[in-house]
């Protein structure tokens, strides 16, 4: 049975990976963007792999050295918390 924390992760993973192919979608367009505090804050709050694969998929912020060197280091920050967690 699938546990509240891992739809929490599906669903801001997927949410935080269709945000970066908006905003990409939206930088080609010269329109409003999503502001990277967002981009960054989805990362911290569960969604980094969301983040790392939208980067990837979309080629999007894949030039700023604050989001390639930042959102790896998100994810391995809560893989290294998720490992010390179930650990226990």
């Amino acid at each position: 049975m699938t546990s509240i924390f891992e739809i929490y992760l599906i669903a801001i993973n997927l949410v935080t990976f269709l945000v970066y192919g908006i905003d990409k979608l939206k930088a080609k367009r010269g329109k409003w963007r999503i502001p990277e505090s967002v981009l960054l804050t989805l990362a911290v709050v569960g969604g980094s792999i969301g983040a790392l694969l939208g980067m990837l998929a979309f080629r999007h912020k894949t030039k700023h050295k604050k989001f390639t060197i930042v959102v790896p280091l998100i994810l391995a920050v809560q893989v290294a918390l998720l490992i010390a967690i179930m650990a226990k």
